[in-house]
């Protein structure tokens, strides 16, 4: 079977706010999430800043009595399918529970459950860790939890691809639906890693930015003077439907997924393969699974982390499959204001992407005050741009070498 799928709520949790219409707006405004870390104390730390959820309340979202039952990733999850959900008006109930499915990912899961019982069991022993430590931790578990609240009875699976592990997510979800398996599909991913281990390991690989004393400066993808990623946090989820189901009931449409492509670089553990042949491929897939070309293309919602190699090497990649045409396409990291999720990442920007495709605007990249000369696409620096957005496509690339890209089209109804 090959059926059409439709993208029909949007659910979005980032440092810019909780909600989909907080980040899409300060997005477009061109607003700054990243601050001093708050979480914990980072006075050792060499990178200090990052990319939080502020004024996030998991009694919005989750019972008193089950929220220490689940680490805050998963909280993130719970908030972001509730509001994809209702943004859908998909209701669920014994006549197509068994239809609808849950597909969310994570990169790295219960970090701080991890770490607090962790310490539990060397103050305390053994005796003192929790019953629910390995519910609350592992990674299928925002799917699971999402899939008993929502009463979604369908396939209900999780990716851990690292930082494109959501793109993922997405894209296999719509694969599920194309195949028949399911109707609608709740998919996306959540991360909540800003922890003494999260940020202490990714700087120990040095890949964090350590521009600790400009926050707000230190996201700056494309630009010549990047030193790294910002850690952000937060969850991207969106309810993919069966256009027909959608049609049936009225639903808004903000786009049609309709390519996906999943490659491997086979090169090495964390950094991209030098002549971005893996990404090149990832997005020839995904344009040859939609039948389209290149020349269809106007917006690339960027991995664009804002560390030397990705950026240079993402450049190179669209460059390469576009060639010419790669100077009419806007090609934006919303990176910059949001931070980098990790495996939330490819959910909240495929969240973004169909935004993007329905408000025919492309949001911008900020902090881009020094282009990189390796570097040298139309990156919509600064202010977000309206234009017509018919093709737009969101790259993700996970350490492994693992990329997924997403291709979605403007709904002509």
């Amino acid at each position: 079977m090959n059926r059409r799928v439709v993208v029909t709520g949007i659910g979005l949790v980032s440092a810019l706010g909780v909600g989909t219409e907080a980040t899409w707006e300060g997005l477009c405004a061109g607003r700054n999430g990243v601050g001093p870390i708050t979480k914990f104390d980072a006075t050792a730390f060499a990178a200090r800043i990052a990319a939080e959820v502020k004024g996030f309340d998991p009694l919005q979202y989750v019972d008193k009595k089950d929220v220490k039952k689940m680490d805050t990733f998963i909280h993130y999850a719970i908030a972001a399918a509730q509001g994809a959900a209702a943004d859908s008006g998909l209701v669920i109930g014994p006549e197509n529970a068994t239809r609808v499915g849950v597909y969310l990912a994570s990169g790295i899961g219960g970090f701080g459950t991890i770490e607090r019982e962790h310490q539990a069991l060397l103050e305390g022993g053994p005796r003192k860790i929790s019953p629910f430590f390995i519910p609350s931790a592992i990674i299928n578990l925002a799917a699971g939890q999402v899939s008993i609240r929502l009463g979604a009875k369908g396939p209900n699976l999780a990716t851990v691809t690292a930082c494109a592990a959501s793109a993922h997510a997405v894209g296999e979800a719509y694969e599920i639906i194309r195949r028949g398996a399911a109707d609608a599909m709740i998919a996306g991913g959540s991360e909540a890693a800003i922890t003494p281990m999260g940020v202490g390991g990714f700087a120990a690989m040095r890949a964090l930015s350590t521009r600790n004393d400009e926050p707000a400066r230190a996201s700056r993808p494309f630009d010549k003077e990047r030193d790294g990623f910002v850690i952000g946090e937060g969850a991207g989820v969106l309810v993919l439907e069966e256009l027909e189901q959608a049609r049936r009931r009225g639903a808004r449409v903000y786009a049609e997924v309709v390519g996906y492509g999943a490659t491997a670089d086979a090169y090495h553990i964390t950094a991209p393969s030098e002549d971005g042949d893996g990404a090149v491929r990832v997005m020839a897939m995904a344009l040859e699974s939609a039948g389209a070309s290149t020349g269809d293309v106007q917006y690339i919602n960027a991995h664009g982390t804002s560390t030397p190699f990705n950026d240079k090497l993402e450049s190179l990649a669209i460059r390469t499959l576009f060639g010419e045409r790669a100077d009419g396409i806007g090609v934006s990291s919303t990176k910059s204001m949001i931070g980098h999720t990790l495996g939330a990442a490819g959910g909240i920007e495929a969240g973004i992407t169909a935004l993007a495709v329905y408000h025919q605007t492309m949001p911008p990249t900020i902090n881009l005050d020094i282009p990189d000369p390796e570097c040298t696409l139309d990156y919509v620096p600064w202010k977000a741009r309206t234009a017509r957005i018919t093709y737009a496509m969101s790259n993700s690339f996970g350490f492994g070498g693992t990329n997924a890209a997403l291709l979605l089209r403007r709904f002509d109804g």
